[in-house]
């Protein structure tokens, strides 16, 4: 998708976006337009959506209209999206644009990240990548290709930040005092179902819970003061590097 072509003229001034507005746009550019340009939109040769310089975009309108009908004669094919979900696409447009300034996509090491992965940070306690690693936490083997550096960056050094609805962490208090976290299987109208923290499957009929209900906090713990600066980028390269193929 956005199959739009690169120029010199800059990303038009964004309009007054909220924050929600901004990640709905996120979720709709992962969904239908990372596939093809990346998570950082770049990945088709010569067009770069994250740095806002489009050849056939002179303006908002210009740019919704692209996304609604797409290029002729070109791999851009046309969307239904409604108009609010455009307004939002664009809306994030703006936002990688702003945020492309960000150092730490290519400021690091990804084998000395990968280092930083398995040793110092623990990663690999809560997270896998290529079969290796806990289930506790998200799976990240293709996750370079499904979040960009600013945001992997920001949910290693505030992951309270932003928790994706799939990634929030569950809790159970039973009629005995028992309490119980862990990621959310599945659950009906009877039952809860959970991978607990020694990723055990358990199941808890409702009717013998006090509470149950989703945590507010992410269960990640914060690096900012964990890892160097150098660190830090080295594990964020790492990470973008992630993109679902295991090298040969």
């Amino acid at each position: 998708m956005l199959g739009l072509a690169l120029a010199a003229l800059p990303l038009f001034a964004q309009h007054e976006a909220s924050p929600g507005d901004i990640d709905d746009g996120r979720r709709l550019f992962v969904a239908n337009c990372a596939l093809c340009h990346g998570p950082d939109g770049d990945s088709v040769p010569g067009i770069e959506l994250g740095r806002g310089k489009f050849r056939m975009a002179p303006n908002d309108e210009a740019l919704k209209n692209i996304i609604r009908k797409g290029i002729p004669n070109t791999a851009m094919p046309p969307h239904t999206f409604t108009d609010f979900q455009i307004g939002t696409l664009v809306a994030y447009l703006h936002f990688m644009a702003a945020s492309s300034a960000d150092a730490t996509a290519s400021g690091g090491n990804p084998s000395k990240g990968k280092m930083v992965f398995e040793g110092r940070g623990a990663c690999a306690s809560c997270h896998r990548v290529r079969g290796v690693g806990s289930r506790l936490g998200p799976e990240l083997t293709d996750i370079g290709s499904l979040r960009r550096a600013v945001e992997l960056r920001q949910s290693i050094l505030e992951p309270d930040a932003e928790i994706l609805p799939q990634n929030r962490y569950y809790r159970v208090v039973t009629k005995d005092g028992a309490t119980v976290t862990g990621r959310l299987l599945n659950q009906d109208a009877f039952t809860v179902q959970l991978l607990d923290s020694r990723e055990r499957l358990v199941t808890y009929a409702k009717s013998n819970l006090a509470q149950y209900a989703f945590v507010d906090k992410s269960a990640m713990p914060s690096y900012k003061d964990r890892l160097s600066p150098e660190e830090l980028a080295d594990l964020v390269s790492y990470l973008v590097s992630l993109k679902g193929i295991v090298n040969p």
